[in-house]
């Protein structure tokens, strides 16, 4: 039979990073702020959880991340000035991103980690579960994984991870899950958690991406959870304790997402993010591909 659980309505968006990667661009403007095509990436994020019926967002922010409430806020001169110049498709572009959603703000003070910044998020949230999304990872409209993870949480209880299956040589870059099948061909329970594990000690291929609906219970651990990998707060074992010990906030199901992701914490996969982003524009995609195609042959007759 099917449980009925509390409706989710919040999403907890941690965007306190200093974007070291990549450094100079973030000197002065959060990393969060860098241009996918002509949207900043964390615009994605919150028009992602907008889409699954999340309208009350939570940012974690910290220092020098003043532009990400400005995005979100009202820019009434320029506003002003695109009316007067009749430019109504610009001026509905700007008035989008402050028509998203209800927005706050919370500052975390000291770089502790995901499960630092998850825990500033616990005023906010109180005794209801909720949606946390990474930044780095953009994930495509067309592949509603956040609404699939919210069905499964809503059926089951607890808590819910994204995964998604990589090689066994970049398993070491995540975290990672070991699972047990369900009924359900993308829902797995999952019975223990590592960060970053060396290949040989891995679990499994299953990898834990930027995407959790978490039980409040999560709090609760995290406030008891010494520093891990890293010297920093993890979520990673707030969730294993979830995990192992059902009694505490319930099963933990993992969403094995075989869908499209765009990963924009690394400079490579950035920059391939833009360009298949850019590709599949109708505004922007006919005239790039063909210019794509040319640079492509011309420097495959050079090499």
């Amino acid at each position: 039979m099917t449980q009925s659980h509390p409706r989710i309505s919040k999403a907890v968006i941690p965007a306190a990073g200093l974007g070291t990667r990549f450094l100079p661009a973030t000197k002065a403007t959060p990393k969060e702020m860098l241009p996918v095509v002509d949207k900043p990436a964390i615009q994605y994020v919150v028009e992602e959880a907008v889409s699954a019926g999340l309208d009350d967002v939570l940012m974690i922010t910290g220092r020098n991340k003043r532009p990400l409430e400005d995005h979100f806020d009202r820019n009434y001169e320029l506003e002003s000035a695109l009316e007067k110049k009749g430019d109504a498709e610009r001026l509905a572009k700007v008035q989008e991103s402050s028509d998203l959603a209800t927005m706050h703000y919370v500052r975390q003070g000291d770089p502790r980690g995901l499960g630092h910044a998850v825990l500033c998020a616990a005023p906010h949230v109180g005794h209801e579960p909720f949606a946390v999304l990474l930044g780095d990872d953009l994930i495509d409209p067309r592949d509603p994984l956040l609404q699939r993870m919210i069905e499964v949480q809503e059926q089951h209880g607890g808590s819910v991870i994204a995964l998604m299956e990589v090689a066994p040589e970049q398993i070491h870059l995540y975290g990672c899950a070991a699972v047990e099948s369900t009924a359900d061909g993308d829902v797995v329970r999952i019975t223990g958690l590592v960060e970053k594990p060396d290949p040989a000690d891995a679990p499994s291929s299953y990898a834990i991406i930027g995407r959790y609906v978490l039980d409040p219970h999560i709090f609760d651990i995290l406030r008891k959870t010494e520093p891990g990998r890293g010297g920093e707060i993890q979520l990673t074992d707030a969730l294993q304790q979830l995990a192992t010990d059902e009694k505490v906030g319930g099963p933990v199901h993992g969403v094995v997402f075989k869908g499209r992701r765009y990963d924009t914490g690394d400079r490579g996969d950035y920059l391939r993010a833009i360009v298949r982003l850019a590709c599949e524009r109708e505004d922007l995609g006919p005239d790039f591909r063909t210019w794509l195609r040319s640079y492509v042959a011309e420097e495959m007759q050079q090499s």
